[in-house]
């Protein structure tokens, strides 16, 4: 017979756990993307249209790649945030869950390491 109540038997269990900060930074990121998106938008049609020494130019500008490195980490911060939610709910056995959880998160780092690497590739070219 269990004689504790409803409430000792959650206490510490659930999405009070660690949820608030996880839930918090996924729309402090999701806020941040939205102004530096335009930033990416205006880029990605410049080295659409413009000739590539423009593009570089556009991009050697200290505000202009400090813009796409901050979407850089952003979005891909983001990304793995929203994944690890996704795989938490849809993933039951803890063990698999766990181990998705890790890859993600290693995919997205290095993804992120390759974008940041060659974006300051560019920079340091010009």
């Amino acid at each position: 017979m269990d004689y504790r109540t409803p409430l000792s038997r959650v206490r510490g269990l659930g999405s009070a756990k660690s949820g608030t900060g996880h839930w918090w930074m996924q729309r402090v990121t999701a806020v941040a993307l939205i102004p530096l998106s335009f930033w990416l938008i205006y880029f990605l049609g410049l080295s659409i249209t413009a000739p590539y020494s423009e593009t570089l130019a556009w991009l050697m500008s200290p505000l202009n790649s400090v813009g796409i490195v901050a979407w850089i980490i952003a979005a891909f911060y983001h990304a793995a945030l929203g994944l690890q939610v996704v795989i938490e709910d849809y993933v039951a056995a803890e063990g698999p869950k766990i181990i998705l959880i890790w890859v993600v998160n290693l995919a997205f780092l290095l993804l992120a390491i390759a974008a940041l690497l060659a974006v300051f590739r560019v920079v340091s070219i010009g």
